[in-house]
């Protein structure tokens, strides 16, 4: 196997939702979302989608790609994805997953010095890490960042609203076109921004009764 067919591999398993890491308990904000009737049917599935891709998984890609080129520090991509992530229940969550993908990437590439990362980093920080392990293009991995902050929340979205699986697959098709320029602008450098409605909603969140996701 050449190391093209090797990478495009390792691409399409970290972007798999089956990937081990914790996501499918996470919904991205979209469970307060459709608690508090911002998120009620397709079309406001689709904007809040949209939304997330350019805000949380713009932020989120650049500084793993920004890692992975070895532009940032694994200890200064955390302090950075803490700067732009102000709520503190946003912050958990990320470092929740980023554990997940950590302890993951031990078990596979188990020769790599893992000690430059905390035992909680952000998910973008590990992201970044793995890429850099796997010897990934930045670009790449910023796609793979994009399209899994897509995927989490449509897949949450449909369990929650009880959507057709076929409406929500053709949503995150449409939204293809969109992930693809955030990941090519991730890649030119850590985006500074950050979205004050994602967290509101992981805020709120915590506060529920029995919620269904952990964020």
């Amino acid at each position: 196997m050449n190391a093209s067919v090797n990478a495009r591999a390792i691409l399409y398993a970290l972007a798999d939702s089956r990937l081990p890491i914790g996501g499918h308990v996470h919904s991205g904000g979209v469970e307060e979302a459709v608690a508090s009737g911002l998120v009620r049917d397709l079309p406001t599935v689709e904007a809040y989608l949209c939304r997330r891709v350019a805000t949380s998984g713009l932020v989120a890609a650049s500084l793993a790609a920004a890692v992975c080129a070895g532009e940032l520090t694994e200890a200064r991509a955390d302090a950075e994805a803490d700067a732009r992530t102000p709520a503190p229940e946003a912050r958990a969550a990320s470092r929740a997953q980023g554990r997940g993908l950590l302890r993951l990437a031990r078990q596979i590439w188990p020769h790599r010095d893992w000690s430059t990362l905390t035992p909680r980093p952000h998910l973008s920080t590990a992201f970044g890490a793995v890429g850099a392990a796997a010897d990934v293009p930045p670009a790449e991995i910023a796609g793979i960042v994009v399209y899994t902050t897509l995927t989490g929340a449509a897949t949450a979205a449909q369990r929650l609203l009880a959507l057709d699986p076929a409406d929500i697959a053709a949503c995150t098709v449409r939204l293809a076109e969109l992930c693809d320029r955030t990941a090519a602008e991730a890649a030119t450098g850590p985006a500074a921004l950050s979205d004050p409605l994602q967290d509101v909603l992981a805020q709120r969140h915590v506060l529920r009764d029995m919620p269904l996701f952990a964020s």
